[in-house]
């Protein structure tokens, strides 16, 4: 049974090594979709996730993987709740995860896009935005498919030096 203070903190830095299912290099945590690790009255550990989409099919890994862990780690009740309020945005990924995304070749995303306060202005062509290849650092590069393995990722190509390579939606 979980009761003290010191078990909550090592539970939760149990937590934070999960890896997310569809970018392994990333943990829960720095993804930011691993919300808050805390003890109930009855010494339950209780994970919070957020997916980062509606439907996300990785959830039922993400939360099989945070208990699997807890449970090998001696935490006998465990429940992973998943929180939709306030939602998934990427500006919560890390910089140590905007890093190690870059680092394997996946363009990190740039800040989500904020709520106006107007109406929704009617746009006929594409907005260009630039989006700095991860190996070679060009904002020459374009979208190829708006999807891409993931329903987080789509795929971009780089002009100056011609790799293709994913890119995180901002959300």
């Amino acid at each position: 049974m979980v009761t003290t203070l010191t078990d909550a903190r090592r539970a939760r830095r149990i937590a934070e090594q999960v890896p997310d299912p569809e970018l392994p290099m990333l943990t829960l945590a720095d993804l930011g979709v691993l919300r808050d690790v805390t003890l109930a009255a009855d010494g339950t550990v209780v994970a919070e996730l957020t997916p980062t989409y509606s439907g996300c099919p990785a959830m039922a890994e993400m939360r099989a993987g945070v208990a699997a862990r807890l449970a090998q780690a001696g935490y006998e009740h465990v429940e992973v709740r998943t929180v939709l309020d306030p939602p998934w945005s990427t500006d919560w990924i890390t910089a140590e995860g905007r890093r190690k995304l870059a680092e394997h070749g996946i363009a990190p995303p740039g800040p989500a896009p904020r709520p106006s306060a107007g109406p929704v202005p009617l746009v006929l062509s594409t907005t260009r935005r630039a989006v700095p290849c991860p190996r070679c650092g060009a904002t020459d590069t374009e979208e190829t498919s708006r999807f891409g393995a993931t329903s987080c990722k789509a795929l971009w190509r780089c002009r100056a030096c011609r790799e293709p390579f994913e890119y995180v939606k901002e959300i």
